[in-house]
Order: structure tokens, then C-alpha cells, then sequence
């Protein structure tokens, strides 16, 4: 049976349960629409009442450069160990547990830097959509956060195309074409062959480009 954006607006309105908040986890390789179906959901599922889903994309626990400098994995910037994994899954549970807003970090995309305090999930927040690459990894600290998710979708999309995405946004936000393709070919790649194989882990496969409001 063939996916639609209505089935997946469907399947995540019936994850709030109970009165219990909710946290849907959006995975995937760079570049492979995670963010984009993130943003879609929240805006059609809250529609033009009152907001009763909340976005925390995972971003937020990138480490600071200044850290990533510290440790020497500057040059790796976005690899599993360059986030706070183990803040990240708190701040899930966090999410389930507490009935006061919670305060999440965010990411500034020109300066590339994490933003403390930057996302707020007001109580009445039903459901929470977080989204990242490393959420069905489970080794480390990324191991605490799957079981913080009600469920896990994994974006999927082709690889030529996913690419092509990843060297554009890496422009758009300043660097030569030649450096996006190095980073995207050095960096990105090699977080991507970490990510595919979580696929499995996932209670639902997303085609991407087979979900005609994402294209």
C-alpha cells in the first residue's frame, strides 16, 4: 500500500495516549528529508489553532566548536561522539515527565553553533517531534535514546538525490562548491554508513520522495 502525508499525519496524531505526552523520532542519513518532514508534520498537525505540537530537533546538542577544538574533533564536526548524546536523552525523558515548559537548545545554522534555552515546549504540547540523524544508533550514550521514543520514523530517499541536497545546503550556507563536496564526500559520507544500517530499528519507513507534499 502506498504511503501518503495524510496516513503519516494520521499515524502520529494517534501517538499522545492517555493524557501522556508523546515524542516521535524522525532518523535518517544527512540530507534525507528529516527536518523537512519534521517542520511539515508540526505545521499541519497544529494547523491554525492553538499549538499542540512542539519541534526539538536534536541539533541543539552539537557540542560548541570551542569543545570540539578542546577534544580535537573539530575536523569531525557532526560524527556521533560530537554531540552531548547523553543531555540529549535526558532532555527526552524531561519531555515525558515534566509538566512545566521545558527549555531545549538550538542550532544556529550561519554560525553553526548550539543555542541554549532556544526552544520552548510549552505544557500543552501533546506531542513532541524531535529529529536527527543518530536516534536508532546503539552504541554509547545514543543507546538512552530510543527507549525515550514512542516511535521512530527513518527518512529515505535516493542516494544521488540526498547528496545533491547535502553539497547545496553546504553552499547555501557559505562554503564553495568544492568544499561542499569534500566535507559531504569526508564528513557527511561516513555518517551516513553509520546511520543506514539503524534502519531496521525503525517502526516506520518514510520514501521521501514517494510522499508528494515532501518533494
Amino acid at each position: 500500500m502506498t504511503l501518503t502525508f495524510a496516513d503519516l499525519l494520521d499515524r502520529a496524531r494517534s501517538l499522545p495516549r492517555s493524557g501522556r505526552r508523546a515524542v516521535l523520532g524522525i532518523a535518517g542519513s544527512p540530507g534525507a528529508g528529516k527536518s523537512t518532514l519534521a517542520e511539515r508534520l508540526v505545521r499541519e498537525l497544529n494547523g491554525g489553532g492553538d499549538p499542540w505540537v512542539a519541534h526539538v530537533p536534536m541539533d541543539g546538542f552539537h557540542l560548541a566548536d570551542v569543545e570540539l577544538e578542546r577534544l580535537g574533533l573539530r575536523d569531525r564536526k557532526g560524527a556521533p561522539d560530537t554531540f552531548d548524546a547523553a543531555g540529549y536523552a535526558a532532555l527526552l525523558r524531561r519531555l515525558h515527565e515534566d509538566a512545566d515548559t521545558v527549555y531545549a537548545p538550538g542550532f544556529e545554522r550561519v554560525l553553526e553553533q548550539p543555542i541554549a534555552g532556544a526552544v520552548p515546549v510549552a505544557p500543552t504540547a501533546r506531542l513532541v517531534v524531535t529529529e536527527g540523524n543518530y536516534l536508532l544508533l546503539g552504541t554509547g550514550a545514543w543507546a538512552r535514546v530510543r527507549p525515550e521514543l514512542d516511535e521512530v520514523w527513518f527518512c529515505e530517499l535516493d542516494e544521488e538525490e540526498r547528496l545533491r541536497r547535502l553539497i547545496a545546503r553546504h553552499e547555501e550556507f557559505g562554503k564553495s562548491h568544492e568544499q561542499a563536496v569534500a566535507w559531504v564526500m569526508r564528513s557527511d559520507q561516513r555518517n551516513a554508513e553509520l546511520v543506514a544500517p539503524t534502519r531496521d530499528r525503525a517502526d516506520l519507513v518514510v520514501p521521501v520522495t514517494a510522499v508528494p507534499v515532501l518533494r
